[in-house]
């Protein structure tokens, strides 16, 4: 039984990729509960990890893609007292901009803030 080209799976994985990161003034666990609800709303599984301060998020096929995973992290207190760092990171023909969404999601919270 042959492998499946790893090199295919690799480009559509760098086309479709999303990385950004973000600040909020929430709690690291407010930004990962609204990140869970978020990303489940949307059709994917999503919920902590091992590692504290991260969440999965998992979904199917997309694309050229067996599967789609990603990644949102918060660490708080950074720079000031206060302030969360998220850092959102995946791929997916449709999770890359179901993350962009997410991301829109906490800039237009920080405006309500």
């Amino acid at each position: 039984m042959s492998q499946p080209d790893r090199s295919a799976y690799e480009q559509e994985m760098v086309r479709t990729a999303f990385q950004k990161k973000a600040v909020s003034r929430l709690p690291a666990a407010d930004v990962l509960d609204v990140a869970v609800a978020f990303f489940v709303e949307h059709g994917y599984r999503a919920g902590k990890t091992g590692r504290p301060n991260q969440i999965f998020v998992m979904g199917g096929r997309e694309g050229g893609l067996p599967r789609v995973t990603g990644e949102v992290s918060a660490r708080g207190d950074v720079g000031r007292p206060g302030v969360t760092l998220i850092t959102i990171d995946g791929f997916g023909e449709r999770l890359g901009p179901t993350m962009e969404e997410f991301y829109q999601e906490l800039r237009k919270r920080r405006k309500q803030i």
